[in-house]
């Protein structure tokens, strides 16, 4: 896997691009213009790797727009060693990213086959991260309380099973939604049972389902 000269300077122009839509977040966007996108994409992409948009993956999945994970990694407030727990690890961009912003990073992903990808290609980049093959629904209690919960998937709510992994102030950004499109929610907790909400936009995700898929 190359990082080439060119394939940086379409990030730099990536990051400005986001900056123009509104992010702020410089921890988030020195981690784009940091983890190189295409090498999470299929080679018959690496065209598109830096265009502001989402792309197919395998097992019928996508990686995300940029502008959603910078979105998404921006709403976790993420701080060093703060530890994070991701549904959905898909490609493994998002995990990249915020491993890149210090995160300890524990990732679950349903479909096997992108399981073992998504670690190979971390690895080969030098990140570190837990990796889980299972039903996100479930979550990782013993590895929690958590900082942030991220969810990389549509669901119907927030679950009431991640919410209870979360630490008193820890966050779970996940887009809600059953439709064509989803608001991207804010779960604070801010107590034992208590929790505050909050929205922040539309979205398209792809479904967030249950159990797993071994593939080939």
């Amino acid at each position: 896997m190359i990082d080439s000269f060119e394939a940086k300077g379409k990030r730099k122009k990536l990051v400005s691009e986001l900056r123009q839509k509104g992010i702020v977040d410089e921890e988030v966007l020195r981690a784009i213009s940091t983890v190189p996108r295409h090498f999470f994409m299929d080679p018959a992409f690496l065209i598109h790797a830096y265009t502001d948009k989402a792309f197919p993956i395998t097992s019928g999945q996508t990686i995300s727009q940029p502008y959603t994970v910078a979105v998404q990694s921006s709403l976790l407030r993420v701080k060093k060693r703060d530890k994070i727990l991701e549904i959905g690890t898909g490609s493994g961009y998002q995990a990249a990213i915020l491993a890149e912003m210090g995160a300890k990073v524990y990732t679950i992903e349903r479909y096997r086959e992108l399981f073992l990808k998504a670690q190979q290609t971390l690895t080969a980049l030098g990140y570190s991260a837990d990796f889980f093959y299972g039903d996100g629904y479930e979550g990782k209690p013993q590895y929690g309380p958590f900082d942030g919960i991220i969810i990389t998937a549509a669901a119907p709510e927030a679950p009431g099973s991640l919410l209870q992994q979360l630490k008193p102030g820890g966050r779970l950004v996940v887009p809600v939604g059953t439709g064509n499109s989803q608001v991207m929610t804010v779960v604070e907790r801010t107590g034992t049972d208590s929790f505050e909400y909050s929205e922040h936009g539309k979205f398209v995700f792809v479904p967030m389902l249950k159990g797993t898929v071994n593939g080939k």
